[in-house]
């Protein structure tokens, strides 16, 4: 089966969005695709609700616009400060650090080549930025290193000291690789799945289990320990590999999963997994797999 050009086709009809509204787009796509654990449309988390994330989404849209002419590190501080005034939590900041350095890439330019180019050229200024918007944000879970903190003043890039975080923060790890996660793994699972005429909302939950069964989520590993990111990620591969969305013995199996996640006794949120979907979204907009208007059902009947 092939995808439907009926977006495509009206995607040429109006002006292309720009690399913010596209930005904000991606956010919206994400936060109301009902992924497992997470917040959407349908469920809210203790603290964190769906509307704290459509605010969030409309707050950074000019921020990243501007990332290239500003800087990335001042494009992130810029947009942590814009969510501030409309939400008083953490709703966005993993999804922002990955975002601004896509939206800083030329529209001309390919992207895998451009965000490379993008990283390769952080300065200690972009790292001094992005600690002051981490400590603004105030991530759950975050902890002390002994080297580069963000307690203190970076001496040393933003690449640099994204790094030095790598082995233990996927984000971080997007800096360090140019993205690979993101580009390599996320996107072209929503393009796959695209592909088969499912709807949207599908390819995003089927993105987001993909991702989360290969990479075990970092904010759940910094909550919970390695176990428990471990044990999350391995029935996230059971889902996939028994055949969601196409088996009812999966589509099954994944509302088991949703709710053992949410369990008060649990709280399991991905939501570093889906900071990583949010940014492939961006991506397949740039690149019209996703083509605007969208005129795909969004509506999954799978689930």
């Amino acid at each position: 089966m092939t995808r439907s050009t009926e977006g495509n086709e009206a995607a040429s009809t109006g002006p292309p969005l720009s690399a913010g509204r596209l930005a904000e787009v991606a956010c919206l796509l994400e936060v109301t695709a009902r992924k497992p654990g997470n917040v959407h449309r349908y469920a809210d988390l203790p603290g964190l609700r769906c509307v704290d994330f459509l605010l969030s989404a409309t707050a950074i849209a000019e921020p990243l616009d501007r990332a290239a002419e500003i800087g990335i590190g001042r494009a992130v501080l810029e947009a942590i400060e814009a969510t501030r005034r409309v939400v008083s939590t953490n709703t966005n900041l993993g999804i922002v650090l990955l975002l601004v350095p896509l939206a800083a890439v030329p529209k001309t330019a390919n992207l895998a080549a451009g965000v490379e180019k993008v990283l390769a050229a952080t300065t200690i200024d972009d790292a001094r930025h992005v600690y002051r918007a981490i400590r603004l944000a105030q991530p759950g879970g975050l902890g002390q290193v002994d080297e580069q903190d963000v307690v203190g003043e970076p001496t040393a890039t933003l690449r640099a000291v994204m790094k030095m975080a790598a082995e233990r923060d996927l984000i971080a790890k997007q800096y360090s690789n140019g993205f690979h996660e993101v580009l390599g793994d996320a996107l072209p699972g929503i393009s796959k799945a695209l592909q088969e005429n499912w709807p949207l909302e599908t390819a995003i939950i089927h993105c987001h289990l993909n991702v989360l069964a290969k990479h075990p989520d970092s904010l759940i590993l910094r909550k919970h320990g390695i176990t428990r990111a471990h044990e999350v990620s391995r029935r996230a591969a059971e889902i996939v590999q028994g055949g969601w969305p196409e088996s009812a013995a999966a589509v099954k199996e994944l509302e088991a999963f949703d709710l053992w996640l949410r369990h008060p006794d649990n709280r399991l949120n991905p939501g570093t997994t889906a900071d990583l979907v949010t940014a492939a979204l961006y991506a397949a907009l740039r690149e019209g797999t996703i083509a605007l208007p969208w005129r795909q059902a969004f509506e999954s009947t799978l689930i």
